[in-house]
């Protein structure tokens, strides 16, 4: 099978889409299917090609301002591109309602090739994070709506996800298959060790949305460290809070894989307060290992998680059966084929 990947940007670490696209991409190479990524790279001054695992990945010129939008450059080109990819796919793939480079694709791809078959991923949130986000999203849910449309499938990761979906596009309803995501398998050779260390860890995007301040709280109710691996734009307003709170705050750059889960695996608690998450992978990957994880009742029921609450309409999720990638590939070549 001939399988195109679309996602907004493609340089995984911790959690998110890219993490869900690498996971996804990786293991369909290895089973044999020919998989291409097309991302968007805010960096590039011009499409470059490499290939990474055993994936075509094509990086292509975007705009990105504070990681959001990812519109792409030279669409013309883009539609060239697509057109040349999508002569013999079978099916594309698109991952995020929330980014122009893919919802503008599924339009591409379904005018280039009216038989090629069309999954759509949206990660969905519900609007924007921001005052000018919210107000942008009014016009965005049109083309929103004509990506639903244009897809075969919608594909969301959680039972949640698809009630808020099919709530706010009905169109979705009768072609809304619900697949949870995967973790590496890499994570379950570690186990928690942290029932008595001095900090909670937050991994992935550090980004306002998120509601850190809440877990820096918490940490300054329970007497523990924060630390906080990834980047974002709220990085600097985040120490600011902690140093103001009197919370002792350690902020590090996304680390290497195997450093990530020892430090995961160290942690009183993972903490993750975001109530705008379709489904957290570094959530899900604590369970895994058996953290505890102080996140929101949304997510925990994204996670279909046993939880008790905690306090700040926060609850501690304590066990979840949390699937590999290598027995979730099987369902998503399931939607890949009429």
């Amino acid at each position: 099978m001939r399988i195109l990947l679309v996602t907004p940007s493609y340089y995984p670490n911790i959690g998110g889409v890219e993490y869900v696209v690498k996971s996804t991409a990786e293991r369909l190479a290895t089973l044999g299917h020919e998989t291409t990524v097309v991302t968007g790279d805010p960096k590039a001054d011009k499409p470059r090609e490499e290939e990474i695992n055993g994936v075509q990945v094509i990086r292509w010129p975007t705009w990105a301002p504070s990681g959001a939008y990812h519109i792409p450059k030279e669409r013309d080109q883009l539609r060239n591109l697509l057109r040349k990819l999508l002569n013999d796919a079978d099916t594309v793939h698109v991952h995020n309602a929330h980014a122009v480079l893919t919802v503008w694709a599924a339009a591409a791809a379904r005018r280039i090739n009216p038989d090629v078959r069309i999954v759509f991923t949206p990660h969905y949130h519900g609007t924007g994070h921001s005052a000018l986000r919210r107000l942008l999203w009014i016009p965005w849910r049109r083309y929103v709506a004509h990506a639903v449309e244009t897809a075969d499938t919608i594909h969301a990761v959680s039972p949640r996800e698809a009630q808020l979906f099919k709530g706010h596009y009905p169109q979705a309803s009768g072609k809304t298959v619900v697949v949870p995501n995967g973790v590496e398998e890499d994570v379950f050779g570690y186990k928690w060790r942290g029932a008595d260390s001095d900090y909670m860890m937050y991994a992935g995007r550090v980004e306002k949305y998120k509601r850190q301040e809440a877990a820096v709280e918490l940490a300054r109710e329970l007497g523990l460290r924060m630390l906080v691996v990834g980047r974002g734009p709220h990085r600097e307003r985040l120490k600011r809070y902690a140093r103001h709170r009197g919370v002792s705050l350690e902020l590090l750059d996304p680390q290497p894989r195997p450093d990530y889960l020892r430090l995961l695996a160290g942690a009183r608690y993972a903490v993750n307060p975001s109530r705008q998450e379709a489904y957290s992978i570094f959530a899900a990957e604590a369970l895994a290992m058996g953290v505890p994880v102080v996140i929101t009742p949304e997510v925990a029921e994204n996670l279909a998680a046993e939880q008790k609450p905690i306090g700040d309409g926060l609850v501690v999720a304590v066990r979840a059966a949390v699937p590999a990638w290598r027995d979730v590939i099987q369902k998503y070549l399931d939607l890949y084929r009429p």
